[in-house]
Order: C-alpha cells, then structure tokens, then sequence
C-alpha cells in the first residue's frame, strides 16, 4: 500500500483527521519531528538573538 503523510495545520485539524482515521479503522502512527526540549532550546536562543543577549566571537579567536 501506499504511504502518506499529512501535515495538519493545527491540533484541531490533527485530531479530526485521527478520529476519521480511526473510525475507518485505519493504521497509523504518529511521529514528532524534533524532541521537544531541543525545540524549547532553539527558541529561547532565537530570542536571546533578537534582545541582543549573545557574545559574538571572531573566527580569528576561535582556537586560541
């Protein structure tokens, strides 16, 4: 059979699609992309970027 994947916009969107899935009797499994905890990791220093709260470091210095 064929494999697709489905890209719901929002959780309502995904929980709509689950429950016609599961009233179809249709396998599926569900899979996140990224842990989330990575995820939280990456925003914060996004906006730790955007306030200015970083120290830049010349190539030059790196291996000293």
């Amino acid at each position: 059979m064929a494999i697709l994947i489905v890209q719901p916009e929002n959780e309502e969107k995904l929980a709509a699609l689950k429950a016609f899935m599961k009233a179809l009797k249709i396998s599926f499994k569900e899979e996140k992309p990224y842990n989330p905890k990575f995820v939280a990791k990456i925003e914060r220093s996004k906006k730790e970027f955007e306030t200015g709260d970083f120290k830049a470091i010349k190539t030059e210095d790196l291996w000293k």
